[in-house]
């Protein structure tokens, strides 16, 4: 049993994130599982893990078995991959281009991720390396990582407060209407279909504001840019499916015949991309990421 007391450098931390990097390589079903059953306590007293801690606060953290599946090493070549996406760095933040296909952490059916890939080769060098928001794993683009804790909940605050611009580019099956320029609706929390979580309209739901503009009509789909001013699940590709329109390419939500065809002419994968990030750091800084080349040839089937 450790007592831990909390530094003012994660003065604002959530619990569970307090817990998921003292507790490296466990997943966030355990740390769930160690609050709900009182085995974790913050000065003496249960805590939930949405808890916000203070510095100076006493954490209780019980001895907790790692299973070897969880130590799993990252192969060198994705490690590789990931150094040569980085876009800028600083010793706060690191921005990187997300490759399509890679998730951003473990989870049951993925023994690591980027975060997981980039702590494994960045140990050592003093930083703490966390994800500042989180991307699908078929989708590519920027993706923000901070690299200590009074980063990355400054970031989470701006974000929160809406003071992030993200904006994505994505291929939607057929014509998108011009008409249909904002989607303001509520989305309902992850549902089990089949064993996939999946997300859908839901009159108790939360807000979901996404705002749609056309690039560029293609003969079988269109280019389309969407700024989100929300961050729920799956937002871009439930708003584009259920007008009709969904993402090229796009498994849980997509056309599957269109998705066979557009395959069997090379045109594969998920085509939704995070183009842009706008926010002030330390003075503003926007970060535009360029369509990802392939898809052009997407436009002319």
């Amino acid at each position: 049993m450790r007592r831990v007391t909390v530094d003012a450098g994660r003065d604002g931390q959530r619990l569970d994130n307090f817990l998921l990097k003292a507790l490296g390589g466990v997943p966030r079903s355990v740390v769930y599982r160690l609050c709900r059953t009182g085995e974790v306590r913050v000065n003496g007293g249960r805590a939930k893990p949405s808890r916000r801690l203070i510095s100076g606060d006493e954490v209780r953290i019980p001895p907790v078995r790692i299973q070897p599946a969880h130590a799993r090493r990252v192969p060198d070549s994705v490690i590789e991959q990931l150094e040569q996406a980085a876009v800028f760095e600083d010793d706060d933040i690191l921005l990187l281009n997300k490759p399509a296909g890679l998730a951003v952490h473990a989870g049951s059916e993925q023994p690591f991720g980027v975060i997981e890939a980039l702590r494994q080769s960045r140990s050592g060098d003093g930083t703490e390396l966390d994800l500042v928001h989180r991307l699908d794993r078929d989708t590519s683009g920027c993706l923000l990582v901070a690299k200590h804790a009074a980063a990355n909940r400054e970031l989470k605050i701006a974000l929160a407060a809406r003071q992030v611009e993200k904006h994505y580019v994505a291929l939607v099956l057929g014509r998108w209407p011009t008409r249909i320029s904002r989607i303001a609706n509520t989305l309902g929390k992850n549902q089990l279909r089949g064993g996939e979580r999946v997300s859908a309209t839901d009159s108790g739901g939360r807000e979901a504001i996404s705002q749609f503009s056309v690039l560029e009509v293609g003969r079988a789909c269109t280019l389309v840019r969407v700024r989100i001013e929300t961050g729920r699940t799956h937002q871009i590709r439930v708003h584009a499916s259920e007008q009709g329109h969904p993402v090229v390419g796009d498994t849980k939500y997509g056309n599957h015949a269109a998705n066979r065809r557009f395959a069997a002419a090379g045109c594969r994968g998920m085509h939704l991309h995070s183009a842009k990030l706008a926010f002030d750091w330390r003075g503003e800084r926007v970060f535009e990421l360029p369509v990802p080349t392939p898809w052009d040839r997407a436009l002319q089937l």
